[in-house]
């Protein structure tokens, strides 16, 4: 089965953070999304990765990133060494988008089928 037509079961994971990132905060955000990324091209299961800023239109996110992954087994398998390394780093999510004004929608999607 290719990647562009795998099914819903069992096919890749997409994980989708899009954020409502004010100026001032972009660089600090934009810096704490790239070490996130470095570490999750590092593990098993994953596939590719897009860090997308907004150029035109009227969306209300600017800034996207999209991680895909070969399975929800390799997303459940990532998450806690995420959180370690944030927490080895300093670094809590949560505290920081507060404290920036950010605001997150944060999600995991899958392919639909037959589509």
């Amino acid at each position: 089965m290719s990647k562009i037509n795998q099914s819903a079961d069992g096919g890749s994971v997409f994980r989708v953070d899009k954020f409502v990132v004010p100026a001032a905060a972009r660089e600090e955000i934009l810096s704490k999304v790239r070490a996130t990324h470095e570490v999750l091209r590092r593990q098993d299961g994953f596939v590719q990765d897009f860090l997308l800023e907004q150029f035109s239109g009227p969306g209300e996110f600017n800034l996207v990133t999209i991680v895909e992954w070969e399975s929800q087994a390799a997303v459940d398998r990532v998450v806690p060494i995420v959180k370690a390394e944030h927490a080895r780093a300093g670094f809590n999510p949560q505290e920081t988008i507060a404290r920036l004004g950010v605001r997150a929608d944060i999600a995991n999607y899958q392919r639909i089928p037959g589509v």
